[in-house]
């Protein structure tokens, strides 16, 4: 690398010796040379800088959100649509406050208080009649899609609600906790039905497979469960090498029920036969935690975001990476298209961004947050992305045919 020498000597055209005041400079017409007519047309663009000296992109600016919700007062930290209305949603924030509303239309159709903390995680039931709203303050409280109304208050973890997932063919509902625990109740009747403990560290991520018959929960203990829901036993344990050295931030499971990938943050994802408890593939490839994973629909790809910025495209028979896509900041969130020829990705540093898997390359991005993407989700007809930050507002971009 040059070195770039300090030099020092008189001042040059344009700058001053201290203390000296500023002189008029004037030039004689026998000292010019050429006289040049300047077409403004042919003027380059004057990039504009900000207060700290960076150059700012004109485009940065532009919001290309078709709609923005600003009905929270803090930041946004889940975001959730329904199943089986592509325009309802629902966004959580750091108010202690959830809202439902309808994409298009302006102020929230629902407030829904009640929890004294945070608003962490939220989810519509597969039917689409329920809603389950998550609190740090170790509440999971369960509302009428359609009314807004509450049906029931689930108490019972110590620490605050870190997720919410509900059974695929029922109105149960799971919800792993800051305390170590995962309950799950009947949303129905109120009722809890089950409490899986065993996990030494706070349960970060689960969900059940999507037969139904198992649970699977991460847990920053760096361990992996896998449980019966009618039992509550531990059918599988997966821990120590060549899994996790550290803690689990987050979990996918396969369409047919038989692998799940997680991530960590000792910058590794790892695959696992839930079936055997066997780790069948390690990627290996991110300099930074791992958080989030997901298997492609096509179940040929499984893709991983890192606090690294990179967005990783790996074959599933492999486990080699396919495509590594650099971001500016941390990617939080992915999506694949329901086709698996695109991912979107949401990012700290405020845009979403839809990439080709099949290239690598990044197609669109969807500017408008002036501050960090905490959750994403793509509404059921694939139209529209949802994206809450911590900027306090929830915006929906129109992503088209995904």
């Amino acid at each position: 690398m040059q070195r770039e020498e300090e030099v020092h000597g008189s001042p040059g055209l344009g700058e001053k010796d201290n203390g000296e005041e500023d002189e008029e400079v004037f030039i004689d017409q026998d000292d010019v040379l050429e006289e040049i007519d300047i077409d403004e047309e042919e003027l380059p663009d004057v990039v504009e800088e900000d207060d700290d000296g960076q150059e700012q992109n004109e485009e940065d600016d532009v919001d290309a959100a078709a709609h923005t919700f600003l009905g929270h007062k803090d930041a946004l930290y889940a975001v959730a649509c329904s199943p089986v209305d592509a325009t309802w949603v629902a966004t959580g924030g750091g108010d202690d406050t959830a809202f439902m509303w309808r994409i298009g239309h302006e102020g929230p159709f629902f407030e829904l208080k009640g929890h004294t903390d945070s608003v962490a995680a939220l989810a519509f039931s597969n039917d689409g009649h329920l809603l389950a709203t998550g609190g740090l303050d170790g509440i999971v409280r369960i509302w009428d899609s359609s009314s807004g109304n509450l049906i029931h208050v689930l108490d019972g973890p110590g620490g605050g609600i870190e997720w919410v997932r509900w059974h695929p063919k029922g109105h149960l509902v799971l919800a792993g906790s800051e305390d170590y625990t995962t309950w799950m109740w009947n949303a129905d009747l109120g009722k809890c039905l089950s409490v899986f403990t065993g996990h030494s560290e706070s349960v970060t991520c689960g969900d059940f497979t999507p037969d139904g018959k198992h649970i699977c929960t991460g847990s920053a203990d760096g361990t992996l469960r896998v449980w019966n829901p009618q039992t509550q036993e531990t059918k599988l344990t997966i821990k120590g090498h060549p899994y996790h050295s550290e803690g689990i931030t987050c979990l996918s499971i396969s369409s047919d029920s038989t692998l799940v990938i997680s991530g960590s943050t000792d910058n590794n994802a790892h695959v696992v036969n839930i079936k055997t408890g066997k780790v069948v593939g390690s990627l290996v490839g991110h300099s930074e935690s791992v958080e989030c994973v997901q298997f492609s629909p096509s179940f040929s790809w499984v893709a991983t975001g890192g606090m690294d910025g990179k967005l990783m495209i790996w074959e599933i028979h492999s486990f080699s990476a396919r495509f590594t896509c650099q971001h500016e900041e941390g990617v939080i969130r992915l999506s694949w298209s329901s086709s698996s020829q695109h991912i979107i990705t949401g990012c700290l540093d405020g845009n979403a961004r839809l990439w080709d898997s099949r290239t690598g390359v990044c197609e669109r991005i969807f500017r408008g947050h002036s501050d960090s993407i905490r959750d994403m989700v793509v509404t059921v007809d694939r139209r529209f992305l949802l994206t809450g930050a911590d900027d306090k507002t929830a915006k929906a971009f129109e992503i088209g045919a995904f």
